[in-house]
């Protein structure tokens, strides 16, 4: 289990993440139109998971349009922005802001936040995925995890991009 916080409050998940070397597991999430995206839509490709609690909220927002501005000159990459919100939410999220660059898909029915133990176990966020960040090399092995401490704090977007390298 991770020990995070939220604004200081002790908060746990279910376990920690997928370790660097290991391949990440598939998953079927469901993107704003209601399609199901597997990693096979990904292959080939090196893969950024922004994985968040909602994306109504700040720090969520601005992780997503920060990733969405690097994406652009990444080669070879796709950045998924991965949370339990809707499809629907999502979907006015990324239109209002003009994300065009990122993935953005709902865990609302899968079990991604199970499969790779970032779903928050305990505190009002209960059942909602924690702050992480997985890069995935093409072949979807794990070149590098982050599980953000402080919920409201952003990811280490630097040290992510890095793996990529």
């Amino acid at each position: 289990m991770s020990n995070i916080t939220l604004k200081g409050n002790a908060v746990n998940t279910i376990g920690t993440l997928p370790s660097v070397g290991t391949t990440i597991r598939d998953f079927a999430l469901v993107d704003s139109g209601l399609n199901v995206k597997t990693l096979e839509n990904f292959d080939g490709k090196k893969k950024v998971f922004n994985i968040f609690p909602s994306i109504d909220t700040p720090t969520c927002a601005s992780s997503a349009r920060k990733f969405n501005e690097e994406a652009s000159s990444l080669e070879n990459t796709v950045v998924i922005n991965v949370s339990k919100d809707l499809p629907f939410a999502l979907g006015r999220f990324c239109a209002a802001e003009g994300l065009n660059n990122v993935e953005t898909l709902s865990d609302f029915r899968s079990s991604f936040g199970d499969d790779n133990e970032l779903t928050i176990s305990d505190s009002p966020l209960k059942g909602l995925l924690s702050r992480a960040v997985i890069v995935t090399d093409a072949d979807n092995k794990v070149v590098y995890t982050e599980q953000v401490s402080e919920i409201a704090d952003e990811p280490n977007y630097d040290a992510a991009l890095s793996a990529l390298k």
